[in-house]
């Protein structure tokens, strides 16, 4: 699941028209990395939020600016995954 949330995360980046030819999971998203502008990354997050029904809290945009690709996609990985084996 982290590999397809990773595929998707930077084919969206390509899309948004970042250069993704030197991202790594240790590019963070914010400044010094990706540097997506707070536009961007709720542009971002808007995105995943649609194609694996999750829902990013307003309060969590600064933290997500701060992670780096690889913490990203494994907290939607984790998020999906819990989200797939909760019974209710």
């Amino acid at each position: 699941m982290r590999a397809e949330v990773r595929a998707f995360v930077i084919e969206q980046l390509a899309d948004m028209n970042y250069d993704v030819e030197d991202i790594d999971d240790d590019t963070t998203l914010g400044p010094s990395g990706v540097d997506l502008e707070s536009l961007a990354l709720a542009d971002l997050s808007v995105r995943v939020e649609d194609r694996y029904g999750l829902t990013f809290a307003d309060d969590e945009s600064e933290k997500l600016a701060l992670m780096t690709v690889g913490e990203f996609t494994t907290m939607v990985a984790d998020r999906v995954a819990g989200a797939t084996s909760d019974p209710s």
